[in-house]
């Protein structure tokens, strides 16, 4: 079963953060994600980049309506995605609350409904 692990937190600059938490950041991820290839659970990670490098888009009345930065106006956001492959929703809990920005956020856990596999959509589960 895959799952969906949405990291939200707070966003911040290199400038603010400071290179010395930069640093124990990253080395934090990527003792997690390790871990979690190493249990033969990752699909996939992705830290995204801040939000003021989203577009977001939408159709009104037919036309296609593109606006800079996040739709939603907060101070937390999607700051990456992992989706993991294990058997059930307990699994998944355990994963996520291993996850660094559990200390600084918000994880979300959603369950897949659907996913490709060479191109052509799967039930999850």
């Amino acid at each position: 079963m895959h799952y969906s692990i949405l990291l939200h937190y707070p966003e911040h600059d290199a400038s603010t953060l400071g290179e010395e938490a930069i640093q124990a950041g990253q080395a934090a991820f990527s003792a997690y994600t390790r871990a979690l290839q190493d249990a033969g659970v990752l699909v996939t990670a992705e830290v995204l980049r801040h939000s003021s490098a989203t577009t977001t888009i939408r159709k009104v009345g037919g036309e296609l309506v593109v606006q800079d930065g996040p739709f939603a106006d907060t101070k937390e956001q999607l700051g990456g995605t992992i989706v993991i492959d294990v058997d059930d929703l307990d699994a998944a809990i355990d994963w996520a609350s291993q996850a660094p920005p559990i200390d600084w956020g918000v994880i979300e856990i959603r369950p897949g409904a659907t996913y490709t596999v060479n191109g052509a959509w799967a039930p999850n589960g």
